[in-house]
């Protein structure tokens, strides 16, 4: 198997003359792949069905002489003026009802028929085109799908949706409760879309239906040109899409990835978007963790930030060492393809802030060397990593209906779903414990723990398949609101945590949605450990659960806060609060000393310090990431093999800043290392 490891590349971008150079470039860099023309499509079909692929077979040739495979972009991301000029009326609608002028890119809405038309069309002649050449490998279907739409198009294909989903009327009045507020429907036309309304929202019920369904049209107009594509290339070429990772919660994803061969997605740690968390390393591996659960198989990065980012402004630039540590840190988390956005700078355009290998002018400079110097480690270490899969004991279950109600209604004006779940990866992640975010229905039989924060809307099927882990001797911790809701996003009208209550042998006498201000101290039994929490509080009562922790103060003191409950060989965990990460933390390190789960290195805890693994059959590979601006030296019990210095290291380890370690024993089968 190979590490693929490339750039994504514009030659339509640039005069023809400079793409032997750029090609030369990006052999010498140590590239075997290249990603092309997912934004070509006024170039690839200046008019209506006049097809010219006569400059990308010459980008094409051009590259593969040097050694390069490609993976071709369908290009519906961004349609071409002539078309959005014959049809306007295929422009988004955002939720405050304002139509998008023609100009950036994601204008069109998937619920169009002739957008859907002409995208199926391109991506089948391009596919057509392509099919029998010997180094193209593969395709990705358009470009970060998302945008929700509120359009009249939207709007007519939800209705047939909602038909086909609840077959009469009735069904749907009584299933949304529509007799509230006098919303009762006697016509399929009259259901809106949920645009801004007065200062309530629209029904809970038609809102989490519309996500639902908005979703569902990405997911279809991804398959419309999936199948077109399979018509002309069969299985010979592989097929995916690029996601958005963890921070993206419009679509559901496991259902979006699960047609697509593998899964890929783009990945920008300091991106201009999210200076918060700036290059924050557990906020990148959940991203990573995310992706690979999604199928539950490894991924590529199709986009891996180079340089500085931005449109209007520009994030910090990598420093020296950070472009190959995030590219690592892919790889250890189970990528085999990094593909870097972008090759060159280019001057012009929205993006001429986004920033590439190459910096504007097109000279190698510090950024290509850095990445030319992996491509070498690479060609060495590569064929010894790529099929190495990850491992993980612990898996969070990451439920994107979930994330849809919280994202309508999140109950306190405190609480993130993303930023919940996201406080437990982190808990888990500074404790260098390998963890996999996977929907519930998941085969859940190889994991020591499994968390389930949030699992706001919880089905019969998901408490069966939890239950029938938690018997076989699996540990399931629940957090507050989980089992609130039915499937349709009502509140369920049994005591909660509904559905769960039996599994979690506690019910929830009464909650709290705990203003800013207030904190709750938590103490643990025949212990005198505290913790403080916030934001949620569930007074609960047990019914077969055991009491592991109770409230301190205020009309609480007393109540449990925290239960476990035995089920056959298991255990269920319950939550009953929530907190800040210092909380979270508490909580994590509590059940980690209850279950037989251990990091890949034992070293001490160190906040900048990342250590995850992969493993080629029997030989471990334990990576071990400095996310940190100085250098570090810890103590190491053992004798290893540093596959990336060739070093044998013995008593310590000393990481650079930024620097990365392979550390393996004994040397990996075909991986070459010096006598």
């Amino acid at each position: 198997m190979t590490l693929f490891f490339g750039a994504d590349y514009y030659p339509e971008q640039w005069p023809q003359s400079r793409w032997e150079t750029d090609a030369k470039l990006m052999k010498e860099a140590g590239f075997n792949v290249v990603r092309l023309a997912e934004f070509a499509w006024s170039r690839l079909e200046p008019s209506d069905g006049c097809f010219d692929f006569s400059w990308l077979d010459q980008a094409v040739d051009l590259l593969t002489e040097q050694g390069l495979k490609v993976v071709l972009g369908t290009p519906s991301a961004s349609v071409p003026p002539w078309l959005f000029h014959a049809h306007p009326d295929m422009a988004i609608v955002d939720e405050d009802g304002t139509t998008r002028t023609y100009g950036s890119r994601r204008d069109a809405s998937p619920a169009h028929p002739a957008y859907c038309h002409y995208a199926v069309r391109i991506a089948r002649h391009m596919a057509g085109h392509y099919a029998q050449h010997p180094h193209v490998i593969g395709w990705q279907v358009d470009n970060e799908f998302g945008d929700r739409c509120y359009s009249e198009a939207s709007r007519r294909a939800f209705q047939v949706w909602l038909k086909n989903k609840y077959g009469t009327l009735e069904n749907l009045n009584a299933t949304w409760g529509s007799v509230f507020w006098s919303h009762l429907y006697t016509s399929w036309e009259h259901i809106p879309v949920p645009r801004k309304t007065t200062h309530a929202k629209h029904n809970p019920g038609l809102h989490y239906d519309y996500y639902c369904f908005q979703s569902e049209l990405y997911t279809e107009f991804q398959q419309a040109q999936l199948e077109a594509l399979r018509e002309q290339v069969g299985f010979e070429h592989l097929i995916t899409h690029n996601l958005m990772g963890f921070s993206y919660g419009n679509l559901d994803y496991f259902k979006l990835a699960a047609p697509l061969d593998f899964v890929s997605w783009d990945n920008y740690p300091s991106a201009f978007w999210r200076e918060a968390v700036t290059a924050n390393p557990a906020h990148i591996a959940l991203g990573h963790s995310a992706m690979w659960g999604l199928k539950q198989q490894n991924f590529w990065v199709m986009e891996q930030q180079s340089g500085a980012s931005g449109w209007h402004v520009m994030s910090p630039s990598p420093q020296p060492g950070q472009i190959s540590l995030w590219a690592y840190q892919a790889i250890a988390h189970g990528a085999d393809g990094i593909v870097f956005f972008r090759w060159r700078s280019y001057p012009k355009g929205a993006e001429q802030n986004w920033h590439g290998i190459l910096d504007h002018h097109g000279q190698p400079g510090r950024r290509y060397h850095e990445v030319k110097k992996m491509g070498e480690q690479l060609g060495r270490l590569g064929p010894g990593i790529a099929g190495s899969l990850p491992e993980h004991q612990v898996a969070i279950l990451h439920s994107y209906e979930s994330r849809f109600s919280f994202q309508i209604q999140p109950d306190s004006p405190q609480f993130s779903y993303e930023a919940h779940v996201a406080a437990y990866y982190s808990a888990l992640h500074r404790k260098n414990i390998p963890t996999a975010l996977v929907s519930a229905p998941s085969d859940l039989t190889s994991y020591k723990l499994v968390l389930a924060p949030a699992l706001r809307l919880v089905s019969e099927e998901t408490v069966q398949h939890l239950g029938a882990y938690v018997r076989q001797g699996g540990v399931l911790v629940v957090t507050p609101r989980s089992g609130s809701r039915t499937m349709t996003n009502a509140i369920v009208e049994t005591p909660l945590p509904g559905l769960l209550a039996e599994l979690c042998g506690v019910t929830v006498e009464e909650y709290d949605a705990l203003p800013s201000s207030m904190t709750r101290r938590l103490k643990f039994v025949g212990s005198e450990s505290v913790v403080n929490s916030s934001l949620w509080s569930d007074v609960l009562a047990p019914t077969t659960a055991q009491i592991l922790a109770v409230y301190d103060e205020g009309y609480v003191a007393g109540k449990p806060a925290i239960t476990c409950n035995s089920v056959g060989q298991g255990r269920v965990i319950y939550i009953g609060a929530m907190g800040d990460g210092s909380f979270v933390q508490t909580i994590v390190d509590y059940v980690l000393s209850t279950v037989q789960v251990k990091p890949a290195l034992k070293i001490p805890e160190t906040p900048s310090v990342e250590v995850t693994e992969r493993w080629q059959g029997e030989q471990q590979l334990i990576f071990v990431l400095n996310h940190g601006a100085e250098s570090v030296t810890l103590p190491l019990e053992g004798s290893y093999l540093d596959l990336v210095s060739e070093e044998h290291l013995e008593n310590h380890l000393t990481l650079d800043p930024y620097g990365v370690r392979i550390l393996t024993q004994p040397p990996v089968a075909g991986l070459e290392t010096r006598k």
